[in-house]
């Protein structure tokens, strides 16, 4: 599939540096769309990587394994709310299709559904996510596309409060927009926002994969 149609392939890297398989060195500031954050190739990665995958390589979430409460406690510490609850998925654009499911699930039993998002955003290529996501340019050729998403303006808290309806769940918003152009949410659109959606009592969700 001509998806995303890439020019150059790369076969090795380390650290900032990747080479093409012609042997040609470039310095990556792609980083695999914020993945390689620490590198390519580092040591203490490579050897995590290595002692894992001798001990056991995959476990299914019908069972337990002992890393993955270890990470949910360092998560659910660091998060801020005390007994905070993780779920654990494969990709930014599922983390938001459990934000969306989990808002229209609260929000059922008072015919609450509609979710806010921001012009610019980007929330992923899933149906719901770039339904969620405020750009024409991801959702042309797409439609119909779901109901139940309404943009309003980043930094903006007027905006966002007019967009706010008797039907609306939860307002989605990125901490840094990243495809939107790099673009970070001032402090106090994040704090007046907090208390904006706590004062209408809907739910505040935080795309945080770039960032993150």
């Amino acid at each position: 599939m001509p998806t995303y149609a890439p020019g150059v392939a790369l076969v090795e890297g380390s650290g900032t540096t990747v080479w093409d398989a012609e042997g040609k060195e470039y310095l990556d500031f792609v980083s695999g769309i914020a993945v390689v954050n620490i590198g390519h190739c580092h040591p203490k990665m490579v050897h995590a990587i290595q002692d894992q995958v001798e001990t056991l390589v995959h476990v299914s979430n019908l069972f337990y394994n002992e890393k993955q409460p270890l990470l949910a406690r360092a998560l659910s510490e660091r998060s801020g709310l005390p007994g905070a609850k993780c779920f654990f998925c494969n990709s930014g654009a599922e983390a938001n299709e459990g934000l969306i499911k989990l808002a229209r699930l609260w929000g059922s039993e008072h015919g609450k559904y509609e979710i806010v998002t921001m012009r610019q955003s980007f929330h992923g290529r899933t149906l719901a996510t770039l339904t969620a996501t405020g750009q024409e340019k991801v959702q042309k050729g797409f439609g119909p596309l779901p109901d139940g998403f309404v943009y309003a303006t980043f930094n903006d808290l007027e905006s966002i409060e007019d967009a706010i309806t008797s039907k609306t769940a939860a307002v989605l918003v990125e901490a840094l927009q990243g495809e939107g152009g790099v673009i970070p949410a001032e402090p106090e659109f994040l704090s007046g926002l907090r208390k904006l959606c706590d004062e209408k009592g809907i739910l505040l969700l935080c795309d945080e994969v770039q960032c993150g």
